[in-house]
């Protein structure tokens, strides 16, 4: 077969094509359940300081030991890979087998569960910036990926939550005010050098990014925006608890055993309208623990894990979701409701390793626009937490690296 030159020129041009792509996480396939990445400090979004460790989990539910195979990819601010070879980045080879894994026992649910940590024995990473670990199967197709951060300690961030300045959204949005004290570390340039992300609870979607300082002082640059660096509040996280399988709680009206455990829980009211109440979450984020055995990981069983919320106006033909880490808040028909014509109620069953779990509603729109507080409504007073990610390119380098790391929390929100 001929090759056209036309042809020729397009095999040329795709690597670079590829190259420029952002790395967006690649979410698991059915089988593959309860991926856990988090750091030290157990986050389930590591922002670690370079040399700390961060720990992969993932239960694969065929039970069948195949082999799987991690990729690390070092992006640059905007998530794109960046022009780093993996020798710059990497200290020893990545593309390793998961050699850690074992069966679970004494569930009804059967599962291989798989464990890898980073820096191991064969790899190691030699500078900081966004990263994105990929997870393949033996077959070398991608099964799912996820971001971590990696970052210096350069610069020290100070950061504080405030309530809006706009009165059209005084009650229901929070504003991140930060400084970024340089010290001793040089900026020259610091509106080129220098770029900022703001992340609330970990969810990318809605981070704020291309912030420039609004002025410098001395060796502080200064960001006290109201509207550009503004979020929605939300809502408090329902929750739920199902570590002990036999024993029903707050939210968990009744169990029963088919083929797994059933854990029924109450049904949910909608809060938009309703007075703020505080009651304390982990923004989304979920933990796997049980009582039936010593081994989280691998004697903690899966039960089905049965939603509902009433039908309402609100909602009108739209597309309702269950939303938490629990699956990287994926979107995905597994997570999806169902109406029931018996009792007028929205449904949804989901097969959830046994643990704490936060999660909402929200609803996806006939355009496709994402509704995340619709439900639960928006409030200044919920407790939010944010990161502030300080990124530094010097004038020829090729990368972007992280070298400072701010936090804050709406906990103690001002005016």
């Amino acid at each position: 077969m001929r090759t056209t030159l036309k042809q020729t020129a397009f095999l040329l041009f795709l690597p670079l094509l590829l190259f420029g792509q952002v790395q967006e996480e690649i979410e698991a396939p059915p089988h593959i359940k309860s991926i856990v990445l988090n750091g030290p400090t157990g986050d389930q979004f590591p922002v670690v300081q370079l040399g700390e460790p961060i720990y992969l989990e993932f239960d694969d539910l065929t039970a069948s030991e195949q082999d799987y195979y991690y990729k690390i990819v070092h992006c640059d601010y905007d998530w794109t890979p960046s022009q780093l070879l993996k020798s710059q980045y990497l200290r020893g080879v990545d593309n390793q087998r998961i050699i850690d894994y074992r069966n679970s026992y004494t569930t009804l649910q059967p599962f291989s569960n798989y464990r890898l940590t980073i820096p191991n024995d064969n790899v190691s990473l030699k500078v900081s910036g966004n990263y994105v670990l990929e997870i393949y199967n033996n077959s070398y197709e991608l099964q799912f990926s996820r971001r971590f951060v990696v970052f210096k300690d350069l610069v020290k961030v100070g950061a504080q939550v405030k309530r809006s300045r706009d009165f059209n959204f005084l009650d229901e949005k929070q504003v991140v005010q930060f400084t970024i004290n340089a010290g001793n570390f040089q900026l020259v340039n610091p509106k080129k050098e220098v770029k900022v992300a703001i992340i609330q609870n970990y969810y990318w979607p809605t981070a704020r990014y291309n912030v420039p300082p609004q002025f410098t002082l001395g060796t502080e640059l200064i960001y006290k925006y109201d509207t550009e660096t503004s979020f929605f509040g939300g809502n408090e996280y329902f929750n739920f608890d199902t570590k002990d399988l036999r024993a029903p709680s707050a939210a968990i009206a009744r169990i029963d055993v088919t083929d797994l455990y059933n854990h029924y829980l109450y049904s949910n009211d909608y809060r938009y309208k309703e007075p703020y109440t505080y009651f304390p979450d982990i923004n989304g984020d979920y933990v796997v623990r049980t009582l039936q055995g010593d081994d989280n990981s691998r004697e903690a069983e899966y039960t089905n894990v049965h939603f509902s919320l009433p039908y309402d106006e609100l909602l009108n033909l739209d597309e309702v979701y269950i939303f938490g880490k629990y699956n990287n808040y994926a979107l995905t028909d597994e997570n999806r409701m169902y109406y029931d014509e018996e009792d007028g109620m929205m449904k949804a069953k989901i097969p959830l390793k046994q643990g704490f779990y936060n999660y909402k509603y929200v609803i996806k729109r006939e355009d496709g626009t994402i509704d995340l507080n619709a439900i639960p409504g928006n409030f200044h007073f919920t407790e939010n937490n944010y990161t502030i990610l300080v990124y530094y390119r010097n004038f020829g380098e090729v990368y972007d690296s992280i070298i400072g790391v701010g936090t804050a929390n709406s906990r103690n929100i001002s005016n």
